[in-house]
């Protein structure tokens, strides 16, 4: 079997952040900052470690400084360099994407995220592709990111392949839920997606996270442009079409997520990527210690009362 490798990525960045605002009335929500860094640049350095050579920016209206963060800045290069902080300029640096390797094109209107993997089709062409949610964020061994371990497995099975995490029973009905098959090694078969179940009725706490592996016939599905939940172009609808034609596969990943495209999941996700920091970490520790000890006073006076 001839696997084709992974060398594009899908980054779905039209959406309008709503659940942020008014911090995101004027930026772009994956421009929010997580620890030191815009939730969009973590997601690309995940896909950069992984080996994606080419990166697929599906934006939108305001969407202009999620293409300026990854571009050259001379004048602050030039200012920085003046004020010796020759470490600044090696960090800004690294975010610059080789030349023509940041592809962008723009959905106009709001009509799903399968309709915005689909605007992708004549970008990724022919070949199998990434696809990354940048408001999923997947906290990994350093120098193994979830998606670097994706294509160790997609390398052995090729076919498609979903990343999942196991949630809880009682909260099945908020994912997209797996009915896994056969175990064959790091990949579970999928026999079906079942969007947001009755906990009763879930086939499994296979959820899945934000993470994709596609061959390019899913495009076939999705230019059909057939409405589904919430009067939208649904990814899952296609897959589910995708996984009676071709091998499709999950995996579960070493690593924890963060749903960052909510208020809360925003908040621990810093709170867990600062208690990481070489340079703060301990400093944050003391902090949330502190803060558990005021809660626990305000807890205890609530009670005596």
């Amino acid at each position: 079997m001839s696997i084709k490798p992974i060398r594009k990525a899908v980054f779905p960045v039209a959406g309008l952040g709503t659940r942020f605002l008014p911090a995101t009335k004027a930026m772009p929500k994956e421009m929010l900052t997580v620890c030191d860094r815009p939730l969009i640049q973590h997601v690309v350095e995940e896909a950069r470690e992984a080996g994606i050579e080419e990166f697929i920016f599906i934006t939108g209206r305001s969407k202009h400084l999620l293409e300026e963060h990854f571009d050259l800045t001379p004048e602050l290069e030039d200012t920085l360099t003046k004020r010796g902080k020759f470490d600044v300029i090696e960090t800004i640096k690294d975010l610059l994407l080789p030349d023509g390797s940041m592809i962008c094109t723009r959905q106009h209107r709001p009509l799903g995220l399968g309709h915005a993997i689909w605007l992708a089709h004549n970008i990724v062409g022919d070949e199998p592709f990434a696809v990354i949610l940048p408001d999923v964020l997947v906290k990994a061994p350093k120098g193994n990111g979830c998606m670097k371990q994706m294509i160790d497995v997609y390398n052995q099975t090729g076919g498609n392949l979903i990343a999942v995490e196991d949630v809880p029973r009682n909260e099945v009905d908020q994912y997209g839920i797996v009915d896994p098959g056969e175990t064959n090694g790091a990949a579970i078969e999928v026999k079906g997606l079942v969007e947001k179940p009755n906990p009763k009725d879930a086939p499994s706490e296979m959820s899945v996270i934000g993470r994709y592996i596609l061959q390019p016939e899913v495009f076939k599905h999705l230019g059909k442009h057939e409405k589904g939940a919430g009067d939208e172009i649904q990814l899952t609808d296609a897959l589910d079409k995708l996984i009676k034609e071709q091998d499709f596969n999950a995996m579960r990943f070493e690593g924890k997520t963060h749903d960052s495209g909510n208020r809360l999941g925003f908040i621990t996700a810093n709170l867990a990527y600062a208690l990481d920091d070489s340079k703060i970490g301990s400093e944050v520790e003391r902090m949330v210690l502190e803060y558990a000890e005021t809660i626990k006073e305000r807890q205890n006076v609530a009670a005596a009362e």
